[in-house]
């Protein structure tokens, strides 16, 4: 078969360094960004934090002249004309000025990794100890479980921290670890986890039955197989009450603790985005108190005019500086730019799911959310879906009633038997009302709740039922079932 030879001309699209950056920034929440600056700011010299906005009036005249970024490399499209702006967007200063617009204030609760390394620092552990335990605690998750099998992270640690340690050895230091508080914490799974609790509790036949069953019964007691565990344990119907009523009360997710009750959880976000109701109009800005602003150094941009304009005299090891120092400006340049592109990109996200939400934002009625979808905020915006879906992820806004994942005010379209447009949440919301209300005794099944929303006017399948009961951490009719 011969070989030959062909042109062809192919599209393909590369990002510039200001569109991985744009894009790797919008995916940070508020305190991520916060830390991303501080870090960027201690690795560029050329890169300073200065007192006036993000860029200043006279930086952005010099920054054009330096440099010109061509429409193809404005992967988030041109900022909003005045048209384009909603007659409720004020501005991060107007809103300051608002006489009845109280200014709340925000901070973040100790994490559980910090927690944790606090209390081993209090251990008497020597170096190679300490080294080891607080790598364990790094792979603990979210909920403060290890994960991770020991053996794994022996193969961890002698690999990055030439450390030879039988697992033997981890599980004595993870044993320790467990000793810590929350209670629970370091467990290797769910029923670990709450026997770690009960062993923490004052001793009482109750809790000595708790710790029996979660030990010798735990499928059954998983499975709600109380007749089996009441026979084979020999006990009464009361007993066994009590014994779960123990159970119950301990924490499955020991890591969330650290941070209290789920409300304490949520006064300790710091929000993404502002939104309150006033006079009958809704105002947005962006959470911006602790951003700082960003500058290109002087220093910089004066000594590599310098070496610029003695390029042709100039030593080998005098171009290599200004080679250095170019790198760093540039990078600092598109830095600024992808934190303020970021940030017009988070504040357009936001103006357009107001909008599309605005009779919510106004009465901060549940009932008036309609239907929303990823794509309906980009053909607003137009940004593609998956920047909104960045945009959307681990962001939070905070209004007059409370804070609310912004990923709250997206769900599905569905109909109800007239054929009016409802949101999938408004049924979630009947749905769990539905199970609150049901006798504990006989829970209802799926095909139950499928007649009871059919009834309502909802058209619903019972799949759909189960699926949106799944979603709302809801177990089955079995599993509900109380003694």
């Amino acid at each position: 078969m011969a070989l030959k030879q062909q042109q062809e001309l192919k599209q393909t699209q590369r990002l510039s360094p200001l569109q991985m950056q744009v894009i790797k920034l919008v995916e940070l929440n508020t305190v991520e960004v916060e830390d991303r600056i501080k870090q960027e700011v201690e690795d560029n010299p050329a890169l300073e934090t200065g007192d006036n906005d993000l860029l200043s009036d006279t930086e952005g005249e010099e920054k054009e002249k330096e440099e010109e970024i061509t429409q193809d490399e404005m992967i988030l499209g041109d900022y909003f004309s005045d048209e384009d702006i909603p007659d409720y967007h004020i501005s991060h200063a107007e809103r300051r000025n608002e006489p009845n617009f109280i200014e709340i204030s925000y901070y973040d609760d100790q994490s559980l990794s910090d927690s944790l390394l606090e209390q081993i620092n209090l251990l008497d552990l020597d170096e190679r100890r300490h080294t080891i335990a607080t790598y364990i605690i790094g792979n603990l998750d979210e909920n403060g479980y290890l994960q991770r099998d020991l053996q794994a992270i022996s193969d961890d640690l002698l690999f990055q921290q030439q450390l030879e340690i039988p697992p033997l050895q981890l599980e004595d230091l993870l044993y320790e670890i467990q000793e810590l508080d929350p209670p629970g914490v370091g467990a290797r799974n769910l029923q670990e986890c709450l026997l770690l609790q009960l062993e923490r509790m004052e001793p009482s036949p109750r809790v000595k039955l708790a710790e029996a069953i979660l030990t010798d019964y735990f499928e059954e007691f998983s499975r709600k197989h109380y007749d089996k565990i009441i026979q084979q344990k020999n006990i009464t119907q009361k007993e066994l009450r009590d014994a779960i009523a123990a159970i119950t009360s301990l924490n499955p997710k020991p890591g969330n603790a650290v941070g209290g009750t789920l409300q304490t959880a949520m006064n300790n976000i710091t929000p993404d985005f502002l939104v309150d109701s006033y006079n009958g109009q809704v105002a947005i800005h962006l959470n911006n108190s602790n951003i700082p602003s960003l500058k290109v150094n002087r220093n910089f941009t004066e000594m590599l005019k310098g070496y610029q304009e003695n390029r042709e005299s100039m030593s080998a090891d005098n171009k290599q500086a200004m080679l250095f120092m170019k790198q760093k400006v540039d990078s600092a340049k598109w830095f600024i730019d992808a934190v303020k592109q970021r940030q017009n990109t988070l504040q357009r996200t936001m103006e357009a799911i107001v909008n599309l939400q605005y009779d919510f934002f106004l009465t901060e009625d549940e009932s008036q959310l309609k239907p929303m979808v990823l794509k309906d905020v980009a053909e607003r915006t137009g940004f593609d879906i998956s920047t909104i879906s960045r945009v959307s992820n681990s962001k939070y806004v905070q209004t007059n009633a409370g804070i609310y994942p912004l990923k709250y005010f997206f769900s599905e379209a569905m109909q109800t038997s007239e054929g009016e447009d409802i949101s999938s949440r408004e049924v979630k919301k009947i749905l769990k009302e539905s199970i609150d209300g049901e006798n504990p005794s006989r829970p209802m099944t799926d095909d139950q709740l499928t007649r009871i929303l059919n009834e309502k006017g909802y058209v619903i399948a019972r799949r759909t039922v189960a699926k949106y009961r799944e979603q709302l951490n809801i177990p089955v009719s079995r599993l509900r079932k109380k003694i």
